[in-house]
């Protein structure tokens, strides 16, 4: 994998500390395009990912044992490769032979869809596809 998640950041946590914290540990620059990061405030989380042969594992460890980063409560761990996404808004009634006709088209992915689980209650649904790649 080549995406680390950073959990336990707190809202009050800009990007671009993250983002400097990421080039002192990894000593690569997302201004050079090494990596970028995408906060997810509602989750307390964010999302590092390495462009490069980056060794996600090395980098997860590395940040775990920075004494800035545990000052923080800030811990990494490496994103496992999943077949499922889960894709909101919706529109309400909408079959789920369109979801997966959509998923499947070649401008939207392009990939085998085996499953869709619509979430009603949610505008969402769950697509799984045939394997990890097709929801990149």
């Amino acid at each position: 994998s080549t995406v680390v998640v950073l959990e336990n950041v707190q809202k009050t946590v800009k990007d671009c500390m993250l983002i400097m914290l990421v080039e002192n540990i990894s000593g690569l620059s997302e201004d050079d395009g090494d990596f970028s990061v995408e906060m997810m405030p509602e989750i307390c989380a964010a999302v590092v990912t390495f462009t490069g042969n980056t060794a996600a594992g090395e980098f997860a460890k590395k940040l775990n044992q920075n004494h800035r980063a545990k000052q923080q409560n800030i811990t990494a761990r490496c994103l496992e490769l999943t077949r499922s996404v889960r894709a909101e808004n919706i529109p309400p009634n909408t079959p789920s032979d369109y979801i997966t006709v959509y998923f499947e088209n070649k401008k939207n992915g392009g990939a085998q869809v085996v499953d869709v689980q619509q979430l009603p209650d949610e505008d969402a649904a769950i697509i799984t596809f045939n394997d990890h790649k097709g929801n990149a």
